[in-house]
C-alpha cells in the first residue's frame, strides 16, 4: 500500500489536474453545482452497485469518480470564494472530533450503540430541533425508512429485540389482508406501507440491510428472466408470445441454471 506521503502526493496531483481542467477544458469550465448534481447521483449508485458485488477493483474506480466530484465542487466553491477542499476536509475533521468525545474527550462509550446515542445527542445540542434532520427527503423509501428507524433508535426509541417486531409484522399483514378482502385501495396502500415499514425494522434488528437484500433479489430476478428469454429464443419463441404455464416451465429451468 502507499505511504502517507504518497497518498498526499496523489491528492495534490488530482488538485493540480482539476485546476488545469477548469482553466483549459471547455466542458469542465462550463460545469456548475447544478449541472454536476445528477452526475454525482449516478456515481453514487454505481458505487453502491460495486459495493454490493464487493468488486474491489470496481469500488476503487467508483470511489475515484466520486472523489473527482468532491474536488470539482470544492473547486467551484473556491471560485465563488465560499470554500475550498481544505475547508471541506477541516470541517469534517472538526465534526469527527466533536462527535467522538469517547476518543477525543472524557465520555465513556463501550460499544457501537452507545456511540450512536452520543452522536444523536450531540447533534441535538448543535441546535437541531429533530433527530430526523439530515435525513434527505429524496432518499428511496426503503433507505429512508431504515435511516428514520436508526435515528429514532439513536435516542432510545427502539425495540429491544426482533421477536416483538415479527409479531408486529403478522399484525400488519392481517390488517392488510382485511383491507384486501374489502378491496379498499387507499386503505390497502396504507396497510401495505405499514407492513413494509415493519419489515424494514425487523431487517434492521436482525442485521439485514433491507436495501441490499432487495437489490440482490432484483439482480437475481433479472438474471433468471434473461436466461428464461434465452431458453425461449433457442426454441424459436418470444416470451411475449408464450402462455403462463409455458413461461413457468422456462422459468423453473432458468432458476436451475442461475442458482446452480
Amino acid at each position: 500500500m502507499n505511504s502517507r506521503a504518497d497518498q498526499l502526493k496523489a491528492l495534490d496531483r488530482l488538485l493540480t489536474i482539476m485546476d488545469e481542467l477548469r482553466e483549459q477544458c471547455p466542458w469542465d469550465r462550463k460545469q456548475t453545482f447544478q449541472s454536476l448534481r445528477h452526475l454525482t447521483i449516478e456515481e453514487l449508485y454505481e458505487l453502491a452497485d460495486a459495493l454490493l458485488e464487493e468488486d474491489l477493483e470496481e469500488i476503487k474506480k467508483e470511489l475515484g469518480d466520486l472523489l473527482l466530484h468532491i474536488f470539482f465542487y470544492s473547486k467551484i466553491g473556491s471560485e465563488k470564494k465560499a470554500f475550498d477542499i481544505a475547508d471541506v476536509a477541516n470541517q469534517m475533521a472538526e465534526k469527527l472530533i466533536y462527535r467522538h468525545p469517547h476518543i477525543y474527550g472524557d465520555v465513556q462509550a463501550d460499544d457501537a450503540e452507545a456511540v450512536k446515542k452520543n452522536w444523536e445527542a450531540l447533534k441535538l445540542k448543535e441546535g437541531k430541533t429533530s433527530v430526523f434532520e439530515g435525513v434527505p427527503k429524496g432518499l428511496p423509501a426503503v433507505v429512508k425508512a431504515l435511516r428514520l428507524q436508526e435515528k429514532a433508535a439513536g435516542v432510545g426509541f427502539d425495540w429491544r429485540e426482533a421477536a416483538p417486531v415479527w409479531e408486529k409484522i403478522k399484525e400488519e399483514l392481517s390488517e392488510f389482508e382485511t383491507e384486501y378482502q374489502a378491496m379498499q385501495l387507499q386503505a390497502m396502500e396504507n396497510e401495505f406501507g405499514d407492513l413494509l415499514f415493519s419489515m424494514v425494522n425487523f431487517a434492521r434488528l436482525t442485521g439485514i440491510d433491507p436495501e441490499s437484500a432487495l437489490e440482490r433479489t432484483n439482480k437475481k430476478f433479472i438474471s433468471r428472466f434473461k436466461h428464461m428469454e434465452k431458453l425461449a429464443q433457442k426454441q424459436g419463441h418470444k416470451v411475449s408470445d408464450l402462455d403462463l404455464p409455458t413461461l413457468e416451465s422456462f422459468w423453473q429451468k432458468a432458476k436451475t441454471i442461475v442458482d446452480s
